[in-house]
């Protein structure tokens, strides 16, 4: 256990982060797979921004790595573009 005051608060501190970091990443992935499952091509298109803003905010947290980010945001857009109406 540790013993200082400061190191008490860090480890509470991530642990609220942690949370926080694995709740907005399991978010994306429901969206990224609902974005997958989609087969109207309106409706992806309308989801494609949403996700991409939160795979945008992931990177920027530093929860997955900017290229990854890029990955999986052109990897989507390839998706939703090869969609027929």
């Amino acid at each position: 256990m540790a013993n200082h005051k400061s190191s008490i608060k860090r480890i509470r501190s991530n642990n609220a982060k942690r949370l926080q970091n694995r709740y907005y990443a399991k978010t994306t992935r429901t969206a990224i797979k609902s974005l997958r499952t989609a087969t109207a091509k309106k409706e992806a298109q309308d989801l494609l921004p949403k996700v991409s803003a939160m795979l945008d905010k992931l990177a920027k947290r530093n929860v997955i790595h900017k290229n990854k980010a890029a990955n999986l945001k052109s990897k989507l857009s390839k998706k939703v573009n090869a969609l027929s109406k």
